[in-house]
């Protein structure tokens, strides 16, 4: 038995070197180095033990031509072990300091989106990032901000536990119940925010509005039976709460507009949207909408199926036709519903050539350009091969029945158009020296798609941003949001897990086999015959 002291002591003190280069190399020491130095002191111990007790047959071999050939053939596997722990600490280091990231997630949850990687590219000055965190939570925290400082050497982040640095807390003005699970301070250019809810969208929301100069105002028509844009009922399943919310994380400014009290667009609009009217809208408000256009404005209007907002003869004028029929799909459908059509083709346009899932509509109408629009919009939005424009109308809504025929518009179809207007070339000319304006036109034939209970199917909220960012003029800003994970049956581990399941896969379990491998070799040498 004596015999096995020297080999194992010599195992313990290979993986203390081993263990405190890895660790030197990831930069972090925690428990482990307990297990560090526990291992090399037991391994001076058995390597002391097994040299005390073999001395008697380590001296007579050194006597001998044995002692020579062990000499030799041991001083060979000495170098090469210290070799090939060399190379593992020096392609640690390597790895630490030339990171390269890839993500194999079926829809990339751990990669930033393409939106957060425009903003960090685009930054224009430093960002100092301090994170007060408690030490339990700052594993995902930790892991959320180095992508972004991954991206972007401005990106500089810090990290504190708010128990240990309380002038922190105070330097930020931070309240208790807002350290629950943390708190991260974006700080840039002598401003501040705190982002008490720490996820990606909400960082990078942080970011624009730190960086973007000037706010843009957006207005939501109100008064006619359009969808709710304010107040409890836009919360409700049909109102456009999560869609305003998704604009004013753009930055933007949201308002109601209530046209007939106002008899004007105001001068500071930027868009105006007009989301589900089924009232239509006054005279005196269509010719007011006319005259925003005129002056160069953007506007944004999605008109259900077998409703009328009044706007169709103006849309028409525009060069758009808004259909009078109901799109029909019985194999890219939703649950089989087929007037509940999933989109299957995107035209060539900045709202839509990035989008990359398919966005679901709910009883959309067809929407073309007619003659008069032909060389001024694009089709967003398609739907499948199989699908078509259902134009007997009476026949559906009285008896629930549709047949494609030779009087419908067979599929794909188109259910969305961007472009600019018809009739207005007068608002592309300069005025006093101002730059020229000119106006834009998004229209969809379905409202459903931007509700609560729509938004976030598929890229529907993508579709829904990109096109306001594009009535904006921020085409910068179009892109895909962050992604969401899907439903999984694995839950996620917590900080203290990780760092278990770490130091058991790093240290414990490949240690104990190389004991193993020790005791196995002792054993055959000590089997009878050999």
């Amino acid at each position: 038995m004596k015999s096995l002291l020297a080999p194992l002591g010599l195992v313990a003190f290979v993986f203390a070197l081993l263990s405190a280069l890895l660790l030197a190399a990831g930069g972090e020491f925690g428990g482990e180095l307990v297990w560090v130095f526990g291992n090399l002191a037991v391994g001076i111990l058995l390597l002391a033990a097994g040299l005390a007790a073999n001395w008697g047959t380590w001296r007579d071999r050194m006597r001998s031509g044995e002692a020579k050939r062990a000499g030799k053939y041991g001083t060979s596997a000495l170098l090469s072990t210290l070799l090939g722990i060399a190379i593992l600490g020096l392609l640690a280091f390597l790895a630490n300091r030339h990171e390269k990231r890839v993500d194999f997630t079926e829809a990339k949850v751990h990669s930033l989106s393409e939106q957060t990687k425009k903003v960090l590219a685009d930054l224009p000055g430093d960002v100092t990032v301090t994170a007060l965190v408690p030490a339990l939570e700052a594993g995902p925290i930790r892991d959320l901000l180095d992508r972004y400082a991954y991206e972007s050497p401005r990106f500089q982040v810090s990290f504190a536990d708010p128990n240990a640095r309380p002038d922190l807390v105070e330097k930020f003005k931070l309240q208790p119940d807002q350290l629950g699970n943390g708190v991260v301070h974006v700080e840039s250019g002598g401003n501040g925010v705190d982002v008490t809810e720490i996820a990606e969208d909400k960082l990078t929301n942080a970011l624009v509005k730190l960086t973007r100069t000037g706010q843009k105002k957006v207005y939501v028509l109100q008064g006619h039976g359009e969808r709710p844009a304010e107040g409890e009922l836009a919360n409700q399943p049909d109102g456009l709460g999560l869609a305003m919310t998704a604009l004013q994380n753009e930055n933007y400014a949201v308002e109601p507009l209530l046209l007939a009290q106002k008899g004007a667009v105001p001068d500071d609009a930027d868009v105006v949207l007009s989301v589900g009217e089924d009232k239509p809208l006054l005279p005196e408000e269509k010719a007011a909408l006319e005259a925003y256009l005129q002056r160069g404005g953007a506007l944004f209007v999605a008109i259900d199926p077998n409703t009328r907002s009044g706007l169709e003869p103006e849309l028409a004028k525009w060069g758009v036709e808004v259909g009078n029929d109901v799109i029909v799909d019985r194999v890219l459908a939703v649950f089989n519903r087929a007037t509940s059509p999933f989109s299957d083709e995107y035209g060539k346009h900045p709202i839509a050539e990035r989008l990359r899932e398919k966005t679901l509509f709910h009883m959309v109408r067809s929407v073309v350009p007619n003659e008069a629009g032909t060389q001024l919009f694009t089709e967003l939005v398609k739907t499948g091969r199989e699908s078509w424009a259902e134009r007997d109308m009476t026949r559906f809504l009285d008896q629930g029945e549709a047949e494609a025929g030779d009087e419908d518009l067979a599929g794909p179809v188109s259910v969305a158009v961007a472009g600019t207007p018809a009739g207005f070339a007068a608002a592309a000319e300069a005025k006093d020296g101002e730059k020229p304006a000119t106006p834009r036109l998004v229209v969809f034939g379905d409202s459903d798609f931007v509700t609560n209970q729509m938004i976030d199917a598929g890229g529907n909220r993508d579709l829904f941003v990109n096109a306001v960012n594009w009535l904006l003029g921020d085409v910068e800003a179009i892109s895909i949001r962050p992604n969401q994970s899907r439903a999984s049956r694995l839950r996620q581990l917590t900080a203290e897990e990780f760092l278990r399941i770490r130091f058991l896969s790093l240290f414990v379990l490949p240690e104990l086999i190389a004991i193993a491998g020790v005791y196995a070799w002792w054993s055959r040498r000590r089997a009878p015959g050999r």
